[in-house]
């Protein structure tokens, strides 16, 4: 039961500090102590009279908020576990697949934490896989097998009601939850915050259906750690590192042409990997082979993110997506060297390609999967980087390609709004994240400066 009438109220209790005088109304439920602190005698008489009263008409005081049944909102009656199903499903045919995945991940760990007692039905991580893969997943929830069915009627029986968002001490359980790890080990940064803000749509839908009377989570400074956009330097490859990377690849006897061309893409013009995944032979515009300008132009639309097949409306691994802070349908397009020109052009023509096949394909004509990608990224930074290198940030990511083009158009003096636009990104995003790795200007910077910063000499003024 959350309830109790077992309640023992006691006189306030005045704490005088050197600044200001603090009084506390102190009771107990069924031995445990509660308090709350007023600045006034007055508010403290108030509310230990509102305990009081409801002693007297016999209310039964909730065992997670401490307070009266009649000082709560209509949380006591609503089950966790039932609220967050009821989420999930509203938010499902408006979120992305990996936004599914990241919010079945969220809730995983909220409904651990807002257990009554520790699982018994079954090991721990079957009952963290239940929720994530099967309770929280709209589209597999009628699928569940019957051992994950059991483990789920167990959860929904010995999970806390949503009153416990109104305990305090409750709320700073569950946000400790959000930024531990399972090995107990504190969680990245980015990772907390992203659960906060999963959490805080769940928060405010929940006070939308007036389930909670306001939003519990904490505002303001301190209340989300801190994380940086800014791109590492030391991620970043020169160009001997990424010549030498790409070749590799190349000679690479499984795919290795393939993937050369894939690569080299990402280096030359700076997309996302999931944008050019989900490129076609008729994205890429080639000038004739005799032309003088050998300049060729991509064009991004679609993006194509991996995110596995039981998030999907489709049931396919990959997601078909717009591009990323753009307008359903909006087009990008991107200037590729000659040297791509050359790349993919012999790569077209190698692979028999027509307009409408996918530019990059996988072994059986599909498209690349991630893992693939990763992998021949890895080896080759295995093969080919010095063991100090290797263990190091530089080009540890894929996505590191991309860091390293946007940030040597912004060195070569391109301006940042047209490399904003050629990168999908707005201005102020692109400066935030790349601002630390401009460099090479610094010399004609202190020129200017100097030519117009002395002050005249009044040394013969009257």
């Amino acid at each position: 039961m959350d309830t109790t009438y077992n309640v023992k109220i006691w006189n306030i209790r005045v704490y005088r500090g050197k600044r200001k005088t603090t009084y506390h109304v102190r009771w107990a439920l069924d031995g445990r102590e509660w308090g709350a602190p007023f600045d006034t005698r007055a508010l403290a008489d108030a509310f230990r009279s509102g305990l009081v009263s409801a002693t007297s008409r016999g209310e039964a005081f909730s065992l997670i908020t401490g307070r009266p049944v009649s000082h709560q909102s209509g949380a006591s009656a609503v089950n966790w576990f039932g609220f967050a199903v009821q989420f999930v499903d509203a938010q499902w045919r408006q979120t992305a697949a990996n936004s599914r995945r990241n919010t079945a991940k969220t809730l995983t760990a909220v409904t651990v934490a807002l257990l009554r007692t520790p699982p018994t039905v079954s090991r721990p991580v079957d009952v963290r896989t239940a929720l994530r893969e099967f309770a929280f997943n709209t589209m597999r929830r009628e699928e569940a097998p019957p051992e994950v069915v059991t483990i789920l009627k167990w959860v929904e029986r010995n999970t806390l009601s949503m009153a416990a968002w109104e305990d305090p001490s409750k709320l700073e359980e569950v946000l400790r939850s959000l930024g531990t790890k399972l090995d107990g080990t504190r969680a990245a940064a980015s990772s907390v915050k992203r659960n906060r803000r999963i959490l805080n749509v769940a928060m405010e839908y929940a006070v939308k259906h007036r389930v909670l009377r306001v939003n519990p989570l904490p505002k303001g400074r301190g209340a989300v750690p801190k994380t940086s956009s800014a791109v590492d330097k030391r991620a970043l490859l020169n160009s001997e590192q990424a010549a030498h990377l790409l070749g590799w690849i190349r000679r690479r006897p499984r795919g290795g042409k393939r993937l050369h061309a894939f690569f080299a893409t990402m280096y030359y013009a700076g997309p996302r990997p999931e944008e050019v995944v989900a490129m076609r032979v008729a994205d890429v515009r080639l000038p004739d082979e005799g032309a003088t300008d050998q300049w060729c132009e991509l064009l991004f639309h679609t993006a194509q993110p991996e995110v596995g097949k039981n998030w999907t409306d489709d049931g396919a691994i990959h997601e078909e997506r717009g591009l990323k802070g753009r307008a359903a349908d909006d087009t990008r397009g991107v200037p590729g060297h000659p040297s791509l020109t050359r790349i993919l052009r012999d790569h077209i023509e190698a692979e028999s390609l027509k307009p409408g096949d996918i530019l990059f394909q996988g072994e059986k004509g599909d498209l690349l999967a991630s893992r693939v990608i990763r992998r021949a990224w890895r080896s080759a930074r295995q093969e080919v980087l010095a063991p100090h290198e290797f263990e190091s940030p530089t080009g540890k990511r894929v996505y590191d390609l991309r860091h390293t083009r946007l940030t040597k158009w912004l060195n070569d003096g391109i301006p940042a709004a047209q490399v904003a636009e050629w990168a999908g990104n707005s201005v102020p995003i692109l400066l935030a994240t790349y601002a630390r790795c401009v460099s090479g200007q610094l010399p004609d910077l202190k020129r200017r400066m100097e030519a117009g910063e002395d002050l005249p000499d009044l040394s013969e003024a009257g």
